[in-house]
């Protein structure tokens, strides 16, 4: 029973930045109807920005976080402006084939700067610890508390933001209907980048505690855990926040209890994200929460 109880604490801990790193997608899909192909490369600077500032910099790691945050965010603006704030008004395939072109760009760019060695994440003692329960047999990581809370109160404060400030009404309202909001006098450029400053924020936090958990960085580190993460806000409905969450979440329940129960199937860890993808496209294409599309006459 204590071995089950870590490993759905682990699975849920897992969920939460599958969930963290999908609400990012979902933001920018609601908003630009645009799958941010490179976000798994902004995911992957993440990283390395956080080891430069704490391995090499020597900052503490809160000042190593927040200094990732910055770097992250400022990445993700410079992204939507130049690649994608002259394609607004082009097909969807244009600003598509940018993203991925995009997305193999940064990670050429860190192959050539950042080379292909591996490099170790900085480590944080204090949340590597286990807590001990009970009698003993009970353990918990305190990466584990942190990352759930964290996911708690990131998410709680965006959808706050979303329902009660005048820029979050006005995300809301573009969401709904890009054209109407333009002509109503909603500044569209305001509001998608900030979506994108949300969205990148997310991915950075996302990022950082990915990079606890699992800690080697390449420049593909983000190929990945982007692709997973999409696949939840597929799961959840993309471009529902609540459904991008839930989807993260039931990936990594699924992902690890799946490999706990049979562990003969450990080696094929990654295929159950896709098998889940595939039978939510077969059964329920909009995802669990994604709103009903119906032809306009």
């Amino acid at each position: 029973m204590a071995t089950l109880f870590q490993q759905f604490t682990n699975a849920l801990a897992l969920g939460c930045l599958y969930g963290l790193v999908a609400v990012g997608y979902s933001m920018v899909y609601g908003i630009l109807h645009l799958i941010n192909f490179a976000n798994s490369s902004v995911f992957m600077f993440s990283m390395y920005f956080a080891f430069y500032s704490v391995s090499v910099f020597y900052l503490p790691w809160y000042f190593g976080l927040i200094a990732m945050l910055a770097l992250t965010i400022l990445l993700g603006v410079c992204i939507e402006r130049i690649a994608y704030q002259p394609l607004r008004s082009a097909p969807r395939i244009s600003l598509t084939i940018s993203a991925i072109g995009v997305a193999y760009l940064l990670e050429n760019f860190a192959t050539v700067v950042f080379t292909a060695v591996p490099k170790s994440f900085p480590d944080i003692p204090f949340l590597q610890e286990v807590i001990v329960l009970g009698n003993g047999e009970w353990r918990i990581q305190r990466l584990v508390i942190f990352v759930v809370i964290s996911m708690v109160v990131l998410i709680a404060a965006l959808l706050f933001f979303l329902e009660h400030t005048k820029m979050g009404v006005a995300t809301r309202a573009v969401s709904k209907d890009f054209e109407t909001s333009q002509l109503m006098g909603i500044n569209i450029n305001a509001v998608i980048r900030v979506t994108f400053i949300i969205g990148s924020g997310l991915t950075a936090f996302g990022a950082f505690m990915w990079g606890l958990k699992y800690p080697q960085i390449s420049p593909t580190v983000g190929a990945m855990p982007g692709t997973k993460c999409f696949i939840a806000a597929v799961v959840g409905g993309i471009g529902n926040i609540k459904g991008a969450v839930l989807g993260g979440i039931i990936l990594g329940l699924v992902e690890v209890m799946l490999v706990y129960f049979f562990p003969g199937l450990s080696g094929y860890r990654d295929i159950f994200a896709f098998i889940i993808l595939i039978l939510i496209l077969l059964f329920k294409p909009t995802g669990l929460f994604g709103a009903k599309v119906t032809d306009k006459a």
